[in-house]
Parts: structure tokens; sequence; C-alpha cells
């Protein structure tokens, strides 16, 4: 048996085969891609195929069989590492690898336990291709091929590979019309063009956009800017102005979700001082506030809250795009007269906030190097947000005001451990030791908050600040369903997931009286016009999506960067059209308006980051400047 010749093409079909089903295999148990039917399962099985032919069968151009070996053990090699990548990042962001992403590299240093906890010593079979190749190689003898029967074999196979990937292609569009229009929606993508194509295409999308800035000009801004004029609202006459010459501290309140505030856990209250702020007289709650985040996570938050506009479909704008010419709410305050900052414990580095920070016109970026981080006071990515506050604070105290402070927190952070003298409340029961543990350093985050309030009316700062906290992404991914269906005592649907993206967000006003609970519906896309207008700074010229939240007119239709979308009357998820509030699905027909609209809105905001549109605008003046000046 050992000396047994095995047909010419053995290697090679070994290689297609073991990594095709273990590609097919993987999409079971390593990502949560929804299958609707069964031509998308067809398609689901088949998409790993019609790549993996054309990438191995390259191998028939080889003469040699070492040769040809050894191309196979590094292509299989090469596609067990792209596939393995997505499983451990899917594992941490629900979301697959764009190209972008390999390149912020500065911030794989600072990933530290969030990284570990998302790789366990059984993904070695996510490499069991490479193996059984290696040894098949090792093993098997294969006869010779001459020259004539090579080249007829070489033609029928690429006919073959061809012939695939068009059936693949034709399945596609036939399932989902315009598929490659929707470059934000990767999960679509992954499910109907496979993972190995889905990369290729991701690269042709980011080599398309870093052209599109090197050709645009200023005439690219004409419809996008009669797209935002038609959809601007008139900002609340009563709200208008009522914080004018105060400081504005804004608090991102890191992975917080809504389903945590008013709730308990196992009898144990989670948020108490939050909770006690949704009824409190000077301040007013949003309890319908969805976050609106890609994978820029945190920094695509910031770049909502500064801009009103949304984050990029694949990548981090603050790493693609952190040059671009931008109008910040920063400027525009640092034009009112205002001293402005981020305070941050973290390295300046991570997230290319440094650069960026530059872009957004932001005076001064107090990193982890402003802090004095004592023992026990460090955790996870960063120091705890109690000697946070309490050292941030006293760096308010020296700013000359009115001043503009942004305060990124860091211990509600994924993987959410906390010191045991820490823990306020126990950990939950789940068979998810990450949702056990969120609402424990959720928890903490609440009592920080409460800390920062004291230290602010010590410092005598508080009466003549406006507080405004927002959410800025989900902490608790979809790959916890199981334990959050348990602690929400529901199935979570994708209607039930759309809610989940809800984070709080507050606006704190201390002595007007104004306190009351706001529930339009509205996202972080919101936060830069109806803060301007509530210091009294017109913006009614600027380039922004989002639309301030006190005025009557606001429309409550709120577009996540992956393409869902809330109304006050429907809730678009999982491709599936539902009624809001009951979660009943409902006809197609009623969303589909919605649908087109919030595809044009997203492609307009992108088209603006990708082409550095903003270079060619005026915001004083709300007009387009001379290209060729």
């Amino acid at each position: 048996m050992v000396n047994k010749k095995w047909p010419k093409h053995t290697i090679l079909a070994i290689a297609i085969i073991t990594t095709w089903l273990k590609t097919y295999i993987v999409y079971q148990i390593g990502f949560s891609i929804t299958i609707d039917n069964v031509r998308q399962e067809a398609i689901l099985f088949l998409s790993p195929l019609s790549l993996l032919l054309f990438l191995y069968g390259l191998s028939l151009f080889f003469q040699k069989q070492k040769n040809k070996n050894q191309y196979l053990l590094v292509m299989a090699l090469v596609t067990s590492i792209i596939l393995y990548g997505n499983v451990a990042f899917y594992r941490f962001f629900s979301d697959f690898i764009t190209l972008p992403v390999l390149f912020q590299t500065d911030n794989f240093g600072d990933l530290g336990s969030s990284a570990a906890a998302s790789v366990y010593t059984t993904d070695i079979l996510y490499f069991s291709d490479f193996i059984l190749l290696l040894t098949a190689v090792k093993l098997l003898q294969i006869k010779e091929e001459n020259k004539e029967s090579r080249k007829r074999h070489r033609k029928a196979y690429f006919v073959l590979s061809g012939a695939i990937l068009f059936l693949n292609l034709g399945l596609a569009e036939a399932e989902r019309p315009q598929l490659l229009t929707r470059s934000f929606d990767r999960e679509m993508l992954v499910k109907n063009l496979g993972m190995y194509n889905y990369h290729l295409y991701d690269i042709y999308v980011q080599s398309k956009s870093q052209a599109q800035r090197a050709f645009a000009d200023g005439s690219e801004l004409t419809d996008v800017h009669s797209y935002v004029r038609a959809n601007q609202v008139e900002p609340s006459e009563e709200m208008l102005g009522i914080a004018e010459g105060k400081n504005l501290i804004v608090v991102t309140l890191e992975s917080m979700q809504t389903f945590t505030l008013n709730q308990e856990m196992n009898g144990q209250t989670i948020t108490p001082f939050l909770n006690s702020l949704t009824e409190d007289e000077d301040t007013v709650y949003f309890p319908n506030f969805y976050h609106q985040t890609g994978l820029g996570k945190t920094s695509d938050s910031e770049f909502l809250l500064e801009n009103s506009l949304y984050p990029l479909s694949g990548g981090a704008v603050f790493f693609t795009h952190g040059g671009n010419t931008y109008n910040s709410m920063a400027e525009k305050l640092g034009n009112q007269g205002y001293a402005t900052n981020v305070q941050h414990a973290n390295n300046k580095s991570f997230w290319n906030r440094d650069m960026m920070y530059e872009s957004l016109g932001i005076d001064e970026f107090l990193d982890i190097q402003s802090y004095n981080v004592e023992e026990g006071q460090a955790v996870n990515w960063g120091m705890k947000d109690i000697p946070f506050f309490e050292q941030s604070v006293a760096h308010m105290a020296e700013m000359p005001q009115p001043f503009y402070s942004r305060l990124i927190t860091l211990t509600n952070h994924h993987p959410f451990t906390l010191d045991e003298e820490d823990q306020l409340i126990n950990e939950f029961d789940s068979n998810s030791g990450t949702l056990n543990r969120f609402f424990q350093t959720t928890r903490y985050l609440d009592e920080a908050v409460k800390e920062l309030f004291d230290d602010l009316k010590e410092q005598g700062l508080y009466e003549n600040s406006i507080i405004v906290m927002y959410g800025d992404h989900y902490g608790i991914s979809e790959n916890h369903n199981d334990a959050m269906a348990q602690y929400l005592g529901k199935e979570i649907t994708p209607y039930e997931s759309a809610q989940l993206q809800r984070v709080p967000f507050f606006v704190h006003i201390p002595g007007s009286g104004q306190g009351h609970v706001n529930d339009k519906i509205s996202g972080q896309v919101d936060l830069r016009p109806t803060i301007l207008n509530l210091m009294g700074v017109e913006s009614d010229t600027d380039m922004q999506f989002g639309s301030d939240l006190f005025s009557e007119e606001h429309e409550e239709f709120t577009i996540f960067r992956d393409g869902r979308y809330v109304t006050d009357d429907y809730v678009f998820a999982g491709n599936t059209c539902y009624e809001n509030g009951t979660g009943a699905e409902i006809s197609q027909e009623y969303c589909a308006p919605f649908s087109e609209r919030a595809l044009a809105e997203l492609n307009y905001s992108e088209r603006v980051i990708n082409g550095d549109l903003l270079r060619f605008y005026d915001e004083e003046t709300g007009h387009l400047l001379d290209t060729e000046q």
C-alpha cells in the first residue's frame, strides 16, 4: 500500500475538498449567519468552492509534483489563517475583517486580555485541512503526468472553475439583487459570495475608496448638499441656547446598553445612580437612542458625535481618513472661544487618536501620560473609571472657561474583568462569562458616574456646566444571544437584537428644571446638532445628517451602520420588516421606502468621507467652494 501510485491530481483534490468542507463547517459553527431557505444554504455551501478551485488550480502550472505540493500547502495555510482570523475577530466584534482593520496594527498591542479571551486551544482544528494535506504530501506517491495531458486537463479544469464561479454569482444575485452595492452588509456578502471572494471584493472596495479622493471635486457634493438641506429641521425654541456659555462635559459610557437601566439582575439594582437621573428635574433622558457605530466602535461613536456623519462601512475612519477636512463640534465650539480637549487614560496612538484629534481641531489630548496610575488603579485597557474621573475633574479645575472636555471611560470594556473590591453586585448565572461579568462592570461604571457628579460639585464646576453622557456601542454581542435570552426571558430575534442596540443618552443641565423623558427614536448622528443648539451655536449651514432631538420636526428614523434601521412604526433587521412595538413580521412593502432612503443616506455619507469632500465646502456660508480655487 505504501508503494501504491495515486492518481496524478489526488493531492489537489484533497486540498480542495478538505478546505471546502472545513470552510462550510466553520460557517456553521464559527459565525452566526442567518439562513432563511434552502437556496441560501446551497449558496453558502457552494460559495467557498468557486475561488478555491481557481487558487488551488494554479498548482497545475507547476511541472514538478514537489513544487505543486509546496504551493498547495502554502495556499492551505493562507486560507486557514484568513478563515481563523475572521473567526477570532467575529468572537469579539460580531463582524468580519476588512482590509483597513488589518492595517490597524497600532491597536493590536493594546488589545491584551480582550484578544486573549477570544482564542481557545481547540482552535488548532481550524487548521485541520492544512494538517491533513501535509500528511497526504508526506505519505502518498503520485503518478507522473505527460505534457499534453497536463494542458488538456488544465483547460477543462479552469472552464469548470469559471462555470462554478458564475453559477455562484448568478445564484447570489437572484437571491439578493444589487448585492455588490451593499458593501456595508458584510454578513450578506460572506453568505452569498463566500469568505474568500468577500475579501477580494473588499480589496476592490477599499482601493476604489482611495481613488475616490484623488479624483474628487466639489460637484460631487451637490446632491449630498441638496439631500441634507431637504431634511433639515428647525431647532427647538424652548431649548435653543439654554446652556449658552456653560462648560460642556461629554462622557462616553463605555459599552453601556440601555437594557441595564431601571432593571435588576437577580434582585440587585444594576444602575442606581443613572436610574435616579431618568427622573431628575434637570436631566433629559432618551430611552430610544441607538448607537450607529461600525468596526471603529468607540472611535466611530466619537466620529458621529463630532461630525454628524456616519462612520465607514469597512474599517475605522480614525485610521483610514484621519487626514481629511472636517468641521467638528470641537472646532465649532473652539471658534466660539471654548478651550477643547479629550481626556482618556489610554495610549494616545490607540485608534490613531493623536492624529485624528488634530484633524478635528481639538486643542489638547490628555492621554495616559497625564494621569498618575497608582497601584490597584489599572484594569483591562487602562485606568479604572473612579480615579480617572477624579483626576479628570482636577484637570478641568485648571482649564480656562468655558471649556469643552470629553471624557472616555474604560472599565466597562470586554472582557469585563474587575478586581474583587470593585465588585458591587454579584455575577449573573448564565452560560456566558462575558454577560455574567458585564453586569458587574456596568454597576461599577454607574458608581463612577455618581462620583463624577460629586467631584464636579466639590471643584465648583457643576453649576456652570452641562453634562452629556452617551453609550458608545454595544457591550454584549449577538454571540451571547442564548445568555441574553435567559436574562430577558425571551428569544433574541433579529427584531430584539435591533432593540438591544439602544444605548443610554442623558443631557443634564443643573438648575434648568427641564428634566423629562424624551422617547423619540434617535441615534448618535443626532448628538452634534442637538448639543450645538443647546449651546446656542448655529449649525444650520453645516453638512450634518442628524437633527435636533428637541425639535418638533425631528423625524423618528434611525439608521444603523450595517443597514438596519428603526422608525416609530417599523424595524428593519435580518432583511425582515417588523412592526415596532409588537415585533411581528410584516410585509416588506412597509419598509421598502425607508430601505431605499437608508441606503442612499449611508452612501452619501460614505462619499463625503472617501472623497474628502468637505474640503470643497464652506460651513460658514453653506455654499460649495470653487473647485479651481
